[in-house]
C-alpha cells in the first residue's frame, strides 16, 4: 500500500472477526511503532501484547471506552517510560507517533485497528497499571486493538483549508 493511500483510507475499526492474529503480524505492527520518531531518539516506549481473552475482558471492564476489547482477538498496550533522561515530558508525543505508526501498519497488513486512549485519565492509568503490573515509572498510554475487520469503512477526506494559516494566524 502506498503511504498516502494508507493515511487517507485508514479508519477506526471496532468490530473484528474471531480469527486470531498471528504473532508475527503483531510484531510487525510493533516494529512500525518502534520506528516512529522520538525526541532525542530516546525511544521511551514499551509494548505489551495482549491476546488472552480473559485479560482483554478485564480491561474492557475498567476502561469505559474499551468495551470492544471483549470481542477483540489482540491488542497492544503502548506504554511510556517516564524516566527518560533528556526529554522527560516528550514521551507523550513519542508514544503518540508510535501509536499512529502502528495504526497505519495494521491497516497496511489487512487488519482493522483502533486507538483507545488511556493517558492522561488518572483513574484509567492507575487501573490499567495495576491490572498489568506496570512499574511505577511506566505509564500506560494507549491500547491499539486489532483484528481482521468485520466491518468496512471507506476513507474520507478531512482536508479543511479553513484550518490552514500562512506565517501567522
Amino acid at each position: 500500500m502506498e503511504t498516502m493511500d494508507a493515511i487517507l483510507t485508514r479508519r477506526s475499526i471496532r468490530k473484528y472477526l474471531p480469527d486470531q492474529v498471528n504473532r508475527d503480524i503483531i510484531e510487525n505492527v510493533i516494529k512500525a511503532g518502534m520506528n516512529a520518531p522520538s525526541a532525542g531518539d530516546e525511544q521511551p516506549w514499551h509494548f505489551i501484547i495482549i491476546d488472552q481473552h480473559g485479560l482483554l475482558e478485564k480491561i474492557s471492564l475498567v476502561h469505559p471506552y474499551a468495551k470492544l476489547l471483549k470481542d477483540t482477538p489482540a491488542a497492544v498496550l503502548v506504554c511510556g517510560d517516564k524516566n527518560v533522561p533528556k526529554f522527560k515530558d516528550f514521551w507523550i508525543q513519542d508514544c503518540s507517533a508510535a501509536s499512529q505508526n502502528m495504526l497505519l501498519a495494521a491497516h497496511d497488513l489487512g487488519l482493522g485497528a483502533v486507538w483507545i486512549g488511556i493517558y492522561p485519565a488518572e483513574k484509567m492509568v492507575l487501573e490499567i497499571s495495576n491490572l498489568l503490573n506496570l512499574p511505577e515509572h511506566v505509564a500506560p498510554f494507549s491500547i491499539i486493538a486489532m483484528g481482521y475487520p468485520a466491518e468496512e469503512k471507506s476513507g474520507r477526506l478531512r482536508y479543511d483549508t479553513s484550518r490552514i494559516h500562512s506565517n501567522s494566524w
